[in-house]
């Protein structure tokens, strides 16, 4: 597994995008809409391949037959980073050294790109929604390489969680990066960045 982006949400996808543009003084690109869960979404580009999507529920969309992605069905609140995505070039093998309230695949597709998500059945990741989702993508090209650059890089993801040996153990199976620190506490994640205008955080 390696981290492959992470994900704001909102009450509203304008919502959502405002939080990471007054968090790290850059725009976001538009995205698009997602069948299957009938979200939608706005995106940056971030270095090292990694990029960053806000995130919220298409109104314009109809009510989708299964509990949308990331918890949003359940989202209130002001916008913020809930989740992290890391991609997997064998799912099947992942899978098995991940807990099984992590999901089943889920075909899904926007534009011209294909992917398989792992999505629980009731929408919430395990360890409170902190555990990591699995991504396999499947078309040749990383989504990241087309979008504009923002200058902005991932220095740390800390994520805070009362079980944290717990979800160590969890992760430590399938994935190793520097830069995700997993600490004692209140269910919590943060996210810093070096921007072109200094330090800033989500």
């Amino acid at each position: 597994m390696q981290l492959d982006h992470l994900a704001v949400s909102g009450a509203t996808l304008q919502e959502a995008r405002t939080h990471v543009e007054d968090a790290l003084g850059v725009n976001m690109q538009p995205g698009g809409e997602h069948d299957v869960f009938h979200t939608h979404n706005a995106l940056m580009g971030l270095e090292d391949g990694l990029y960053l999507e806000a995130i919220a529920i298409n109104p314009d969309a109809p009510q989708p037959d299964r509990p949308r992605w990331f918890a949003l069905d359940d989202f209130a609140g002001a916008a913020r980073l809930t989740n992290w995505i890391c991609r997997t070039d064998d799912l099947k093998a992942d899978m098995h050294n991940l807990p099984a309230s992590m999901g089943t695949p889920v075909a899904l597709q926007r534009g011209d790109l294909r992917w398989r998500m792992v999505v629980p059945e009731t929408g919430h990741l395990p360890f409170d929604n902190l555990c990591a989702a699995l991504i396999k993508w499947d078309t040749s090209l990383h989504p990241a390489t087309a979008m504009v650059q923002t200058g902005c890089r991932l220095r740390r993801l800390t994520l805070t969680h009362p079980d944290a040996d717990a979800l160590k153990a969890t992760l430590g199976k399938v994935l190793r990066d520097d830069r995700i620190a997993i600490e004692t506490g209140a269910v919590a994640m943060q996210a810093d960045f070096s921007t072109p205008h200094g330090q800033r955080a989500l």
